[in-house]
């Protein structure tokens, strides 16, 4: 259990949920934790130390002691590797390619994992990715999964810049042993197709008044 609320916003890429969890999260006073950019940082450390992708024992390794160090900045999550900032490098193509097959890897996940729920010990925090509401903070009663159409989410993929494949990247997701990508049972489930970001944010805003948070 978490000393501080945690709003998970769950669902698969391109979804909008990070733009959702952002705006979420400035609206409420809340901080933002991008567990995406956390797996891609990681993937980034992979590939500059010259370990495939595929190679999960060596991973499991590097990432063991890698000088991981997780902060904020502006009230946003921030990830580096001693004095080492990824964040200009996160949607690089060959992490796009790498990063499903990193974040796989369970000793990955359980290191990061930890990482994001160190967040949770000093503030409230909006958090998204593929499985904050089943397996980060399953005991939150503030759990969101956003969704939109695979058209959708690849025109908006493009938009972008970005040249991974949304099917891949689900299959993958879906798959995986560690932590897979599902839909929690509590969750409430929002198709952002046809919606603004601001829609979005405004029916989650509506969820949380429901479920007793008051809103600033």
């Amino acid at each position: 259990m978490s000393p501080h609320r945690v709003v998970a916003n769950d669902g698969p890429a391109a979804s909008g949920k990070s733009s959702v969890a952002r705006e979420l999260a400035h609206r409420l006073g809340f901080a933002y934790i991008n567990s995406g950019a956390m797996y891609r940082a990681a993937t980034w450390y992979v590939l500059e130390n010259g370990v495939a992708p595929d190679d999960a024992e060596q991973i499991a390794r590097l990432i063991e002691s890698a000088p991981i160090v997780c902060d904020l900045e502006q009230n946003e999550s921030r990830i580096r590797f001693g004095e080492i900032d990824p964040a200009n490098f996160l949607r690089d193509d060959t992490v796009n390619e790498g990063v499903s097959l990193v974040s796989s890897v369970p000793r990955v996940r359980e290191i990061l994992v930890e990482k994001m729920r160190s967040y949770a010990q000093a503030r409230d925090v909006v958090m998204e990715g593929r499985d904050i509401g089943s397996v980060v903070f399953p005991d939150t009663p503030y759990k969101f999964y956003i969704d939109a159409s695979p058209e959708i989410r690849r025109q908006r993929r493009a938009a972008q810049g970005q040249r991974d494949q949304i099917a891949a990247r689900d299959r993958a997701d879906s798959s995986r042993r560690a932590s897979p990508l599902i839909i929690a049972e509590d969750a409430h489930v929002i198709d952002s197709s046809n919606l603004t970001i601001d829609g979005v944010v405004g029916e989650i805003i509506g969820q949380l008044k429901k479920k007793g948070m008051t809103i600033p």
